[in-house]
């Protein structure tokens, strides 16, 4: 089994609840993508598969350890005729580090539509970048990344290319969890570059403190993806980052919002002596 599939899987416990492996390395804190797929998959184990995820909205409260397994407690919070929600609670032992609530549909008719970006760039041709900086936990030689930046100021653009170059299996969940996983990474980095700073330089302290997704239609891991992000706005330490996700055949798949801390390491440099 792939590494990128063993982290997604996981192990359900009996009790509703479900065991996400660690992603280590040892010794880092929890990559926050990795708790947000994992939340996904302990959630949408329990719901009737024919139920789609529609929204996930997930807070990271505290730091995990990287090389420690997850253990996900699911509460069943509606199971209606067409709707299914969930709470789930990321713990180790003790430690609370996220808590998200999950919500599931069947398809139903309704009116369609869904704005995309205009798509510039054939990711075929961008170099293999990798994400923003460097990403640890992650198996990067199961994800092909790719980015492109365009703009400056509030206009900074960035369009990062992402695709699973493993086998996945045909289930719609796990192809969703793996988006998830995947464009997490250094998702608060246009926060940054929006005043000319950068996640990889390490001027600020950073960390997602929140994210949250809607799922408008089925995604292929494994297929060339794009998610289109920018920064409306930062203040206060904190920066959200707003982003559209479009699979291979130009259709908008689900939309991102994350809010992360970005504040200098050194908030008074000029008072050093």
């Amino acid at each position: 089994m792939s590494r990128l599939l063993e982290l997604l899987q996981g192990t359900a416990t009996g009790d509703g609840g479900w065991i996400g492996p660690g992603g280590g390395p040892a010794g880092k804190r929890t990559y926050g993508g990795q708790l947000a797929a994992q939340t996904l998959m302990a959630a949408g184990r329990t719901v009737d598969p024919r139920r789609a995820p529609t929204a996930l909205q997930l807070q990271f409260l505290r730091a995990g350890a990287a090389g420690d397994p997850v253990d996900y407690r699911v509460e069943v919070l509606t199971d209606g005729r067409t709707t299914a929600v969930r709470h789930v609670r990321a713990m180790q032992g003790q430690r609370l580090l996220s808590a998200a609530t999950v919500a599931f549909a069947a398809p139903l008719p309704g009116p369609e539509h869904g704005a995309a970006p205009a798509v510039v760039d054939d990711p075929a041709t961008l170099a293999p970048t990798g994400p923003a900086g460097p990403a640890p936990s992650m198996p990067l030689e199961e994800l092909d990344i790719r980015i492109s930046d365009r703009g400056s100021g509030t206009r900074f653009r960035r369009h990062f290319w992402w695709r699973a170059t493993v086998a996945l299996p045909a289930d719609p969940l796990v192809h969703a969890a793996a988006a998830l996983y995947t464009t997490d990474v250094y998702m608060t980095d246009p926060a940054l570059q929006v005043h000319g700073h950068a996640l990889e330089r390490r001027s600020h302290r950073t960390g997602t403190t929140g994210t949250a997704v809607w799922f408008h239609h089925p995604i292929r891991a494994d297929r060339w993806n794009l998610l289109a992000s920018a920064s409306p706005a930062a203040s206060r330490g904190r920066g959200v980052v707003t982003a559209a996700l479009v699979g291979a055949d130009g259709q908008r798949v689900a939309t991102v919002v994350q809010e992360g801390l970005v504040t200098p390491r050194d908030p008074h440099p000029t008072e050093r002596k």
